[in-house]
């Protein structure tokens, strides 16, 4: 199977490259960087010189031919017109942007200031968090890979939006992640001197995951949930954790008992008897989550922890190229220890 990933050199990217090094299946026949292009993987990223892709050159420009499915590691507005393009093609493509995350168009406008014309495409994208839509990933030509806030958020209230037992509409989501959630480029708040030390919380009004969030619980239940969502900043450099609080007449033992349900043949969620520590999770493609209820507010508190590159980004592409691909679901994602991670 040939693959070609565009965006190579960003961490996403990077990402991909070491979840793929153990795939027997696939070829990669293309990685694209404007910036490094012409140069060989291994000179830009010396940790994979001793891998089987270590003479990849980066190229220029994507060949639209060559490859059957083809990984997007793009800024947002770019993979619109390249899935395009791809499909028109009969191409698979798995996007990591946000290009097709939404079903509502208006949403691109307001939350990420571009028209969003291909309509037809956003209704034909199926959402890749397989928790949920497996079945419907399988048969996609075009899987819209999710976010890292929206993956952490959405496998926090799934089973409990789903069965019905959020009593308010409104659910308060606390997030925290690491820097390498901002991408690559240079951005002056994540240079060494300024986030050392230091954690804050940015955008907690009209963050751009909120509509990504909401679509799916709408999706999923077919209620108009609206999220309170404050993400923050801390100074690691890969991982997140995020807090859900919701509104629920289950005590917790019930509660507990619909979520072990719901994810019981879940090969990537774990659950903790403590609320969970990225340290657990980087580097993996696994979600844990915690489970809990306070029985003097009546909040349920579903707290979970992901690296936000892994399952939050690349390994859960990965775990949606297994599914388009006729692979086992979690074939070489279980064990992805001997890798080195980067960053």
């Amino acid at each position: 199977m040939k693959i070609s990933i565009a965006g190579a050199s960003g961490y996403t990217g990077v990402e991909l490259l070491r979840g793929l090094l153990a795939y027997r299946e696939i070829e990669i026949v293309q990685i694209t960087s404007r910036q490094y292009a012409g140069h060989k993987l291994k000179e830009i990223f010396p940790h994979f010189s001793s891998s089987k892709f270590s003479q990849l050159i980066f190229e220029e420009e994507l060949d639209l031919e060559s490859a059957d499915i083809y990984f997007l590691c793009l800024p947002h507005e770019p993979s619109v017109e390249l899935v395009k393009k791809l499909v028109e093609k009969g191409k698979k493509v798995i996007d990591l942007s946000a290009a097709y995350r939404i079903k509502n168009p208006q949403a691109y406008t307001d939350y990420y200031g571009f028209e969003h014309t291909y309509t037809d495409l956003l209704q034909r994208a199926v959402y890749g968090l397989p928790e949920l839509f497996r079945d419907r990933i399988k048969d996609a030509d075009i899987i819209a890979n999710p976010g890292c806030y929206p993956t952490a958020t959405t496998l926090a209230l799934y089973p409990a939006v789903k069965e019905g037992v959020v009593e308010k509409m409104t659910i308060t989501v606390n997030a925290l992640s690491g820097i390498s959630g901002a991408g690559r480029g240079l951005k002056q708040p994540f240079h060494y001197p300024e986030a050392f030390g230091n954690a804050y919380a940015y955008k907690p009004v009209k963050h751009r995951h909120i509509p990504e969030m909401e679509d799916v619980l709408r999706a999923v239940s077919g209620k108009e949930y609206r999220i309170r969502f404050t993400p923050h900043i801390i100074p690691v450099s890969r991982g997140m954790v995020s807090t859900v609080v919701f509104k629920t007449p289950l005590k917790k033992e019930h509660l507990i008992e619909l979520y072990r349900l719901e994810y019981r043949y879940e090969p990537f969620i774990r659950f903790s008897s403590q609320p969970p520590q990225i340290k657990n999770v980087i580097g993996s493609n696994f979600c844990d989550i915690y489970v809990d209820r306070d029985d003097r507010t009546g909040d349920a508190i579903v707290i979970t922890a992901i690296d936000n590159l892994g399952k939050g980004a690349s390994l859960q592409a990965l775990q949606n190229f297994n599914l388009i691909a006729g692979l086992p679901e979690d074939k070489y994602l279980k064990d992805l220890s001997e890798s080195i991670v980067f960053p």
